[in-house]
């Protein structure tokens, strides 16, 4: 058997001398095609969106295989035959000694292709607390996506050029290669393919038509991975969620859970203010056994508290489901994955924690400054009959007299 074997390697000898004199045989490099897209292998210090699927051989030269703009081919040869070829095509060259060949994980001789995949940076932010929709459309309808459900509280535009803001540049071939940016209107903007020095230039886009601008902008960063060998629809990561492919529904999917989280970020940073001022007012409390906030100042936190508890209910939709997800069930599961991967559902029971200690602290100073007004109508009332008392004895000694 093991003569046979070694019998047919021989024969195919020639053929793989050939080949392998081929590799190491000066050729015109074949073009490389490069695309306009943001890819990543393992390490994500690359910072060129630009990839050529042209191989180029490093210096020593490693046999990794031969790459053209079809598919990789990997050399394999049997270690039976393959240090007598090896020798045979050395003494045709003149003496020259070959480079090694890398050994693969089961014994074989050829190249491993490094895995790598298409990689979308995602970044949410959060600066104004309103954001006027429509005026948005009107100014950029060559970018805007019409919706395929019913929610009205975002928009989707589209750019295909990543250096003009205005979109009037280019189309594109995937929707993976260009830059799409959803906006909602509660002031959440989530960038899906932007790099970090391009993000204030989209920003001012939606600026013009926001209100509320904070003195702080929220941010925060997330990525999307594409990998259509993937054997299920979807993978979650550290920090990223890796999808067989990302389209349109999948952007305003993923848009949504991020900008609920960032907004969520941003109210709960305003409810801990306040518990942090009544923390302050209850030590005082402590020390002094009295308070002096003014009635205004209470009422101002009331309607901030409440404001804020709306906001988060009613504008966020933070319990409405998605009417992509509802439809169908691979959305879904982004959408779910997502919530349990930002914690939205602890964070908002945090929040409504928090907001419950506000209430209380809010209802207990209450009663305090109406206690103070009601011991202010007595004492008043108790004056006032104290002074008609003294006029009528003065009154009734003066007729007396």
């Amino acid at each position: 058997m093991m003569r046979s074997f070694d019998a047919h390697a021989k024969t195919l000898a020639p053929s793989v001398l050939t080949l392998v004199f081929s590799i190491f045989t000066p050729k015109h490099k074949p073009p490389s095609l490069s695309l306009p897209l943001h890819f990543s292998s393992s390490s994500h210090t690359s910072s060129s969106r630009f990839f050529s699927n042209a191989t180029t051989i490093s210096n020593p030269p490693m046999i990794h295989g031969i790459r053209n703009f079809e598919s990789l081919f990997t050399v394999r040869v049997f270690s039976s035959s393959l240090a007598a070829s090896l020798q045979h095509l050395e003494e045709e060259c003149g003496g020259v000694k070959l480079p090694p060949l890398e050994v693969v994980g089961d014994g074989s001789y050829g190249g491993l292709e490094e895995e790598t995949k298409l990689s979308l940076p995602v970044r949410a932010y959060f600066f104004s607390t309103s954001v006027d929709l429509k005026s948005l459309v009107e100014q950029n309808k060559l970018n805007f996506i019409p919706p395929t459900s019913r929610m009205t509280n975002y928009v989707v535009l589209k750019f295909g050029n990543h250096y003009d803001p205005t979109g009037s540049g280019g189309c594109c071939i995937s929707g993976s290669e260009c830059i799409y940016m959803v906006v909602f209107q509660y002031g959440s903007i989530v960038l899906f393919n932007v790099r970090e020095q391009e993000v204030d230039e989209y920003l001012k886009v939606v600026e013009r038509h926001s209100s509320g601008l904070l003195s702080e902008m929220r941010k925060d960063e997330y990525e999307v991975r594409e990998n259509p060998a993937l054997h299920t629809w979807m993978q979650g990561g550290l920090d990223y969620i890796m999808l067989q492919f990302l389209d349109i529904d999948g952007i305003r999917t993923i848009g949504s859970v991020l900008g609920q989280s960032i907004a969520l970020d941003y109210y709960g940073r305003q409810v801990d203010g306040m518990v942090g001022e009544f923390t302050d007012i209850n030590r005082g409390m402590e020390k002094t056994g009295t308070f002096t906030m003014d009635r205004k100042k209470l009422f101002q936190l009331v309607g901030k508290a409440n404001s804020n508890l709306a906001d988060v209910i009613l504008k966020l939709g933070l319990f409405e489901r998605s009417d992509i997800a509802w439809k169908d069930a691979k959305y879904g599961q982004i959408w779910e994955y997502l919530r349990d991967e930002f914690e939205l559902t602890q964070r908002f029971a945090s929040l409504d924690f928090k907001l419950k200690f506000v209430e209380h602290n809010i209802r207990f100073l209450q009663e305090i400054l109406q206690n103070r007004k009601s011991d202010f109508l007595e004492w008043l009332i108790i004056i006032l009959i104290s002074a008609e008392i003294a006029i009528s004895l003065y009154d009734i000694v003066r007729r007396s007299l």
